[in-house]
């Protein structure tokens, strides 16, 4: 066997994804340079590790056997490289966080200060629904989640950092077609745009809707805050947003505010974690840097 560490982390990534397209993504490397990779990987063994059938990718029982080896032998390395950073007096490992999709407006400018003096950490970010963001808490996959909805769960623990607004939205010319936004004209004009199921933003959407006593009969659903965001702009309908994600389109007028009783909505974004969890040196040094930044990363950044 003459595999390298490299390979392992390719091959890691893939199974992870199973997806060349996202595994390159992720690593920052081309799709061409990952296949190259994987195949060189494969061929220094007998058996294969994956399959590809009507181009998606399986892997094989062998496969994620490697698979969990590798993962082993990645964490060995790090162990050592943090001993030896150790001794160095400086913080090295990896710090792994879920987020809303929302959240990739917010989480940036909690990281960058403390990456760049910490650059011995490396970030893992999984971008999903809020749904997913529990279930990654719940089995211990990420040391943090960053959420805007409620926390209803004795199991977990979190930080406030920061106020979460959100509004209705259309762009200018639909703005204009419907200004009372009555039940009748929302199921027969123009649908409301929803996200998927297990959103934060689908959630609280829908209880505002109920509490209006507003029952969607025509409606979209999306799997993203920017696909909701493009559909609105292209005149496709409304939806309720964060004002995080659209500033910009607001601005430049692309987007519209439309005023509406009871909202904005007023949620927080939360910095969750495990309350049963031991966090790492990493982990913790972030929740420490987390709660002596917030206020003046919210300052710099948020309020203006």
């Amino acid at each position: 066997m003459n595999y390298t560490l490299n390979q392992l982390q390719i091959y890691l990534k893939v199974v992870q994804t199973l997806s060349i397209t996202k595994a390159s993504e992720e690593l920052n490397l081309t799709q061409p340079a990952v296949s190259i990779q994987i195949k060189n990987f494969q061929a220094q063994f007998e058996i294969p590790l994956i399959e590809i059938i009507g181009k998606k990718i399986y892997v094989t029982d062998f496969g994620m056997e490697i698979a969990k080896s590798a993962e082993g032998i990645i964490d060995q390395v790090y162990a050592i490289n943090f001993k030896t950073m150790a001794f160095k007096d400086q913080l090295l490992g990896r710090l792994k966080v879920s987020i809303v999709s929302t959240g990739k407006y917010v989480l940036p400018y909690f990281l960058t200060e403390f990456l760049n003096t910490n650059p011995g950490v490396e970030i893992s970010i999984d971008v999903t629904n809020r749904e997913k963001v529990f279930h990654n808490l719940e089995n211990n996959e990420v040391d943090f989640s960053l959420i805007s909805t409620d926390v209803n769960s004795p199991s977990f623990e979190y930080i406030d950092i920061l106020e979460n607004d959100l509004y209705l939205i259309g762009n200018a010319e639909t703005a204009k077609r419907n200004p009372t936004f009555s039940l009748r004209e929302f199921n027969n004009e123009l649908p409301l745009i929803f996200r998927e199921n297990g959103s934060g933003t689908r959630k609280i959407m829908e209880n505002y809707l109920k509490k209006q006593g507003i029952h969607i009969l025509k409606k979209i659903e999306l799997v993203s805050n920017e696909a909701v965001k493009q559909a609105i702009m292209a005149g496709l309908g409304y939806s309720i947003m964060p004002m995080i994600g659209i500033k910009n389109e607001l601005k430049s007028g692309q987007l519209v505010i439309i005023p509406r009783s009871g909202l904005p909505i007023s949620t927080t974004w939360k910095l969750i974690w495990h309350k049963e969890k031991k966090p790492s040196p990493v982990a913790k040094a972030f929740m420490d840097y987390i709660i002596a930044k917030k206020d003046e990363i919210r300052i710099n950044h948020f309020n203006k």
